[in-house]
């Protein structure tokens, strides 16, 4: 299957890793991210964009939200097609400057939920670590724009110390997500220092990172780093796959060599207006993640952030989507729909409703297929 979806003559990343000295295979990652587009010219030159796309660009430039695609990620893009929905993820929008009623700076209250510094705890089991504030690609719908790209960099071990004192003075918290910006920016040495940090914490039981370099940077899943992190399980990767054209090979690969080290991949799904709000679209999607062993997890209503109304779509029509696709995909291609709800009051599951009645002891049932079905309560 992966050779076949393979463009001819092109061997995956993790192929060609295997004909690279060690250093130099994990050298090649840091090598792409020095080619990193950063700045309005350096897209207008390779992207051609319109005059209102360089002038968001170059306010993002000056001072708002930051620019930056890695050379893969910029090789996803259909340079002849001005809606491209990769080009969509990546290029600032004019309409980035209207704030619509409902935006929000910190839409999820993190800020409200800090317990410690960089340490936010919404839930009473788990609480998620900001490991740094850079990413490799910055999307435009980014729920921590507020923070990401502000120029901090790494957390050093001294500022996530009060993090990990907090976590062993709260036992309840058994799950710690390790996220940012995106924790895999990190060298592996600095990264595997925080996860030996939570593993040294007893009640900590399940650790999860936060990462969309899989589909970003996939030069960046080394056979080091795994190697480096596998001694550390239960380890599971959390990605960010929000269109087919971003299942790459390289990416394809890149999550195979962390399945087959063991990491459970799951995966979130932004729904994204002019990108993937579609149902046949999104179920392409989903079987290929499954074709190579990435669970959908969710699809996720996106999160009112500032300066995105013009991504987000009505949460009705993820609710059509998702009635289009119950009963016609597999199960284990099926992810939920989720609305974190604003202010940081937690994720809440919807979708269509398939009760059409209740009375004592039954319960009636409009099933995909169209058949009302009576349950009849034992």
């Amino acid at each position: 299957m992966e050779e076949r979806l393979r463009p001819k003559n092109e061997r995956s990343g993790a192929d060609r890793e295997k004909r690279l000295p060690q250093a130099e295979a994990g050298e090649k990652w840091q090598q792409e991210l020095r080619r990193t587009l950063r700045s309005a010219e350096q897209l207008r030159e390779v992207l051609g964009l319109s005059d209102d796309e360089l002038r968001a660009s170059r306010a993002a430039e000056s001072g708002g939200f930051p620019i930056a695609v890695t050379p893969h990620y910029l090789s996803l893009v259909d340079r002849s097609d001005p809606t491209c929905p990769i080009r969509r993820q990546i290029v600032p929008s004019p309409d980035e400057a209207f704030i619509a009623e409902s935006d929000m700076r910190d839409p999820l209250g993190e800020e409200a939920h800090q317990v410690a510094p960089e340490l936010i705890q919404r839930y009473p089991d788990r609480a998620l670590l900001l490991a740094t504030d850079r990413c490799a690609v910055y999307c435009r719908f980014c729920t921590r724009s507020r923070m990401v790209g502000a120029g901090g960099g790494a957390r050093s071990p001294a500022a996530l110390a009060p993090a990990f004192d907090y976590l062993r003075a709260h036992p309840e918290v058994k799950d710690l997500i390790v996220s940012g910006g995106d924790p895999l920016m990190l060298k592996t040495e600095k990264l595997v220092a925080i996860v030996e940090a939570a593993r040294a914490v007893p009640s900590i039981e399940t650790i999860r990172i936060a990462t969309r370099v899989p589909v970003v940077l996939p030069s960046r899943i080394t056979h080091e780093l795994t190697t480096a992190l596998r001694a550390h399980h239960p380890i599971w990767i959390m990605t960010h796959f929000n269109h087919p054209r971003e299942l790459h090979p390289a990416a394809q690969a890149a999550c195979e060599h962390l399945a087959d080290a063991g990491f459970p991949v799951m995966n979130h799904t932004v729904l994204l207006r002019g990108v993937n709000d579609d149902a046949g679209l999104l179920a392409q999607l989903f079987r290929g993640l499954v074709r190579i062993r990435v669970r959908p997890y969710y699809l996720l209503q996106a999160d009112p952030v500032r300066g995105t109304s013009h991504l987000r779509t009505p949460l009705s029509r993820g609710i059509e989507i998702m009635e289009a696709l119950q009963g016609r995909l597999s199960g284990i291609a099926m992810p939920k729909l989720i609305v974190d709800t604003p202010g940081g009051h937690g994720k809440v599951p919807v979708g269509p409703d398939y009760v059409l009645s209740r009375r004592p002891g039954a319960t009636r049932f409009r099933t995909p297929s169209g058949v009302d079905v009576d349950y009849l309560d034992p």
